[in-house]
């Protein structure tokens, strides 16, 4: 009888875990055991197939707009609030509607305009001038819900599934689901912001799953890994022994302390440390790019901050395609509680050329059709006046009920949307769906069946759903 009940397991499981293996019988004990055995073997990283073959997409790249960028403003316009500009505003006392400040509140109108894309005819913001040629390939769902409207707990919900932090990131379930396709690059790789996201790096921890799945992030700023080469005067064989050496001393000792499972992942990190070094300079090495490509990325172009992104996307693409199965790209500054206008247009502006050029590249190198892109924050905005009102002075405040999604290539639907909004863009009425349920639907397109891929932790068995959730039947191309 086939488990799913841990489709990686540690080399030494815990007395529990015996324990409740021994209700499911001895055969499945010993099983479990030659499973191990194999797995130690072959390497808990090794590529492993879904419980889904059909499956299109075999990598994901998130684009996570950090301080949650405004659906009106962005990808869901609403042409009621033009009537009701400066109209007052009636607050809901509810925990999915933030309220920043205690004066009176008046609906407001976007300060943007909107061009419609694609044959769909999908409305965009105007600034988003190159990704609207890609809305043929997009799907844009205006059904999410997320539930809660403070950064942090919003951030951990959307990458972790949990509001209070501590559980693996998306990305570590999907590397933990099915290995990597690189042994000499992390499974699970960052590319954040100058700044860490709210909640730092617990957005990308593994939780309670071994340390093998936590996400690597690089670096922002100059070089994206420090200490790459090791000094002039170490030879390859002089570092070789003495990993070597330090594997044995640590094997000694896991074979004393068996229960400390975070060695096994500290020997393996000695171990990918060493073999990154002959793969991870060339990776990250954007500058042997042909000059259009850098160029197309926005790359070392008068718009700083669309460069910065620009690296990071190009790099993403350069990640992928050499077999690293999850990449997280942060952009943050979405939170614009005032001058939206200038806010979310610098965003806007930053993010616009960089995310079109990635598009077009995984196209152009026929990786878009197995390499899932998402695109979202951490919850959306309020079609009010948020903390400032006056004329071009507004902003929009925090709001869980209703927020800015879309999602390109591996399976996903193309030239699509799905859902709707109510008339001023405050909560979702159509194709309504709560997070756990999107986490779900990017797990069936990425050949994982959510019910299955479980982690025994803390008494029971373990999911990104927490709970369980349903497929967005929808969201599936």
């Amino acid at each position: 009888m086939k488990s799913y009940r841990r489709s990686v397991l540690t080399a030494s499981p815990s007395r529990r875990e015996l324990l409740y293996n021994l209700g499911a019988g001895l055969g499945a004990v010993a099983l479990t055991a030659i499973t191990q055995q194999e797995q130690a073997r072959a390497g808990v990283l090794s590529p492993k197939p879904g419980h889904f073959p059909e499956a299109k997409a075999k990598r994901c790249i998130f684009l996570l707009m950090e301080g949650g960028p405004s659906h009106i403003d962005t990808f869901d316009p609403k042409p009621a609030l033009q009537k009701l500009h400066m109209t007052e505003f009636a607050k809901d006392k509810t925990r999915f509607e933030a309220s920043m400040n205690t004066g009176k509140r008046y609906f407001v109108q976007s300060p943007f305009e909107f061009q419609r894309a694609g044959g769909l005819g999908v409305e965009m913001n105007s600034l988003f001038a190159n990704l609207a040629g890609h809305a043929d390939k997009m799907c844009f769902y205006r059904g999410l819900q997320a539930q809660s409207v403070n950064h942090p707990t919003a951030l951990y919900h959307l990458n972790t599934g949990n509001q209070f932090g501590g559980d693996p990131a998306i990305g570590s379930w999907v590397t933990y689901g099915l290995g990597t396709e690189n042994q000499n690059l992390p499974a699970f790789i960052v590319l954040p912001d100058l700044a860490y996201p709210q909640g730092g790096a617990a957005n990308w921890s593994n939780g309670f799953l071994p340390a093998y799945y936590q996400g690597t992030p690089l670096r922002s700023q100059g070089a994206p890994v420090l200490d790459m080469n090791p000094p002039a005067y170490v030879s390859e064989a002089e570092q070789r022994a003495n990993l070597d050496f330090l594997g044995s001393l640590n094997r000694m000792h896991l074979k004393r302390h068996p229960e400390h499972d975070e060695l096994n992942a500290r020997i393996e990190s000695y171990e990918l440390a060493f073999r990154m070094q002959a793969e991870m300079p060339e990776a990250i090495d954007i500058d042997s790019e042909d000059p259009k490509t850098l160029e197309m990325y926005g790359i070392g172009g008068e718009n700083k901050d669309a460069d910065a992104i620009g690296r990071r996307c190009l790099l993403a693409r350069r990640l992928v395609e050499r077999g690293v199965r999850f990449v997280q790209v942060i952009a943050g500054g979405w939170d614009s509680h005032d001058y939206i206008e200038k806010a979310h247009g610098s965003r806007m502006r930053a993010v616009d050329q960089p995310i079109a050029a990635l598009l077009t590249d995984l196209e152009r190198t026929g990786l878009l059709d197995e390499t899932l892109v998402v695109w979202s924050g951490e919850f959306g905005r309020s079609p009010d006046n948020g903390v400032r009102g006056g004329d071009k002075a507004w902003g929009r405040d925090h709001n869980a009920t209703a927020m800015a999604y879309w999602m390109a290539g591996g399976g996903a639907p193309r030239g699509k949307i799905v859902g709707a909004t109510d008339e001023t863009g405050r909560t979702a009425v159509e194709v309504a769906h709560p997070l756990k349920n999107l986490h779900v639907t990017l797990l069936k397109l990425l050949g994982l069946d959510d019910t299955r891929l479980t982690y025994f932790a803390q008494g029971r068995d373990k999911q990104l759903s927490q709970t369980g959730g349903e497929v967005i039947r929808e969201l599936i191309g």
